[in-house]
């Protein structure tokens, strides 16, 4: 078993059901999210990557299939923005207190608003980052949603 990292201390203390998968992470994968679904051998639509970036002025965090890209467009209008942008890695790192790779929505060290595709409703459980690299967690959509008191909406480019 893994050792704990704050997404999955936080899992526990809530009392969430969850499984954890571990894989041999890439550093040199050209798309991260999509070398984990290749790794685990599930479908990339139900593996979901956490993305930070700014919309207005407010740090958000946002749940994507890992085969897409996220309307920054779409973003900005969901957050009540003018424009979003992704955050610079170095940013997102240190206000997350994940490494790039490794940034799970769950135990950040601020909570900022989320959203998540919510394509990905659809699917009785879906993969997220565990809070380091090579570590994912696995968890029924709904429940990710309720702990992450996120936003369900089409986020897709």
């Amino acid at each position: 078993m893994a050792r704990g990292t704050p997404a999955t201390v936080s899992l526990e203390q809530a009392g969430v059901s969850f499984t954890l998968h571990e894989y041999d992470y890439d550093p040199n994968a050209a798309r991260i999210g999509m070398q984990a679904a290749d790794a685990l051998g599930v479908s990339p639509s139900r593996l979901l990557k956490t993305l930070m970036a700014k919309a207005g002025g407010a740090v958000v965090c946002v749940l994507i299939a890992s085969d897409h890209e996220v309307s920054l467009k779409k973003l900005a209008a969901a957050a009540g923005a003018k424009d979003a942008a992704m955050l610079p890695a170095a940013e997102a790192e240190r206000l997350t207190g994940y490494h790039v790779g490794g940034i799970s929505p769950l135990g950040q060290k601020k909570r900022v608003r989320v959203f998540i595709e919510a394509a990905a409703l659809a699917y009785s459980t879906v993969i997220f980052n565990g809070g380091r690299r090579g570590l994912q967690i696995e968890i029924a959509p709904g429940e990710l949603v309720k702990l992450l008191d996120a936003t369900a909406l089409e986020l897709m480019a």
